[in-house]
């Protein structure tokens, strides 16, 4: 006999979304923090109440029957209001002490955030910070993160946004490369040597065609996705790649390719929920990441920028 919802658990709802999206109890469970038996139990709940079933149980995972894919929209909505519910609740909070959390790229995060972080932490220690170094997006409008700092301008309405400068790139090798395999004069040279680039990642080949630069991914000897692990390769000796000249420029036994190649530089900009902006502890680290990361960019207008992937 179904167990009708006289009230509707928000914590059903999440996990029927978190599932939907993820397509598995495992994926579910990696992404919400939940144990797959608890996530199982919560779907199984909300199927009985509302008396028909959300997923097909399939070997390779969970599919939406046609009732969840019915159902999808509306629970997104609610998903919607529940966030709006929060973010306008934040957005009334005066007091500075609080978590933050940034998100930002794997090599954002980790080659120029951590001491901006400890300076946020030295000066203002009731703050605590959750740092997302991540590729992926993180959506504002849902919460998943309070401050982002974006490679190219966010379009969203409800956000505000502030552009900081070009963080500039560069093809560098480790010296013990270029004396065993010789310093290219010419792009053509360049190719003919070790190339280290990206794998499933299409963006290096993209930014070089709109350029006129023919790549293909076997021109790649290295192919790593996560950039952050490109520096380390380069020192290693792996070949010529990309980094970003600020960091190039602190790392021991490289050095720079080509370095007056109009490589196109990336935009960087520090966005937040119009509803947190006057937030205190929002303000105080938006403050000292403005700050902290104008240091590594350049305002030199006449650099060629890439072009943004995302609105």
């Amino acid at each position: 006999m179904n167990k009708p919802l006289t009230a509707f658990d928000w914590s059903l709802i999440q996990a029927f979304l978190v599932v939907a999206e993820e397509g598995s109890l495992s994926g579910a469970a990696r992404v919400s923090g939940k144990s797959q038996p608890t996530l199982g139990r919560q779907i199984k709940t909300l199927e009985e109440g509302l008396g028909v079933s959300l997923f097909n149980r399939q070997a390779r995972g969970f599919e939406l029957t046609e009732a969840g894919a019915a159902l999808l929209p509306a629970a997104k909505q609610m998903a919607e209001a529940a966030v709006a519910l929060s973010t306008i609740a934040a957005g009334r909070d005066s007091s500075v002490a609080g978590t933050v959390r940034i998100t930002a790229s794997e090599f954002v995060s980790q080659y120029i955030l951590p001491p901006i972080i400890a300076d946020i932490r030295n000066d203002h220690p009731e703050i605590q910070i959750e740092l997302h170094a991540t590729d992926q997006v993180d959506n504002l409008l849902f919460r998943e993160a309070d401050i982002a700092v974006r490679m190219y301008r966010p379009t969203q309405l409800e956000v505000v946004t502030k552009f900081l400068g070009l963080l500039q790139l560069g093809f560098y090798a480790s010296s013990s490369y270029l004396q065993t395999h010789g310093r290219p004069n010419t792009l053509d040279e360049m190719m003919e040597l070790d190339m280290i680039g990206y794998d499933a990642s299409e963006r290096l080949i993209r930014g070089a065609a709109e350029f006129g630069w023919e790549l293909k991914r076997s021109d790649f000897g290295v192919r790593c996705d996560q950039q952050a692990v490109h520096g380390e390769l380069i020192r290693a000796g792996c070949g010529i790649g990309i980094l970003q000249t600020g960091v190039a420029s602190k790392t021991d036994g490289i050095e720079p390719v080509f370095p007056d190649f109009p490589m196109p530089a990336l935009e960087v900009w520090l966005t937040t929920h119009e509803a947190l902006r006057n937030v205190p502890r929002i303000r105080a680290v938006w403050s000292k990441l403005e700050v902290g990361l104008k240091p590594w960019l350049s305002n030199d207008p006449d650099l060629p920028r890439m072009k943004p992937k995302r609105a």
